[in-house]
């Protein structure tokens, strides 16, 4: 894998523009279109999510609507590949045999920190790779341990991946409002701070 692609990081062509609601005036506001940077570096997304270990997976249900629960990550693969102990006859287990698209957020607001990832999870019932992967603290959900029937792990490979990774202390943010005020021009984040990772 070539490690200057990796490293490389470059304004997207098309500009993103989203709308978001101001819900104390109920009045929709556009936001002004912003230049994201890209990024071919999984590893980007591996090191803002490292340290945060509860995830919220969303799956489709058959019927198409939306699922989410939180789930526990283990320590993630510096290839991207994040896996997840669950129990074999549950929900999620069907819905992602029917529909592999996952969706996972992280989050850390202490820190402005906000990780979305998009990958595809499929179901892994290798029974060394559980016992691999277990440790005791899973014993709280399983608590027959590592042996237990009715383990399956997800193992998600990312397609793709979002985060905001702002600062929060306050001169940055008094920086923003002061070139906001004075040149009518928004904050925009830079590489380290907001970037889609396309791996």
């Amino acid at each position: 894998m070539n490690r200057e692609k990796l490293d490389r990081s470059e304004p997207s062509r098309a500009p993103a523009v989203f709308l978001s609601t101001d819900l104390r005036t109920t009045k929709t506001l556009e936001i002004m279109a912003e230049q994201v940077a890209v990024s071919n570096d999984v590893t980007k997304l591996i090191e803002r999510i490292k340290d945060i270990k509860i995830a919220m997976m969303t799956t489709a249900e058959p019927n198409g609507t939306l699922h989410s629960r939180p789930m526990y990550t283990q320590e993630p693969e510096d290839n991207g590949t994040l896996w997840f102990f669950t129990e074999r006859d549950s929900a999620k287990i069907d819905e992602v045999q029917k529909d592999r698209h996952i969706n996972l957020g992280y989050s850390k607001p202490d820190d402005n920190l906000y990780v979305s990832i998009s990958g595809t999870a499929s179901v892994v019932n290798d029974r060394q790779k559980i016992k691999d992967l277990w440790s005791e603290g899973l014993r709280a959900w399983f608590p027959k341990g590592s042996d237990d029937p009715n383990i399956s792990l997800l193992k998600v490979d990312i397609e793709r991946g979002e985060y905001w990774d702002q600062p929060s202390n306050v001169l940055v943010r008094a920086f923003g409002y002061v070139k906001a005020v004075t040149t009518g021009e928004r904050y925009q984040p830079t590489g380290d701070e907001h970037a889609k990772v396309n791996p």
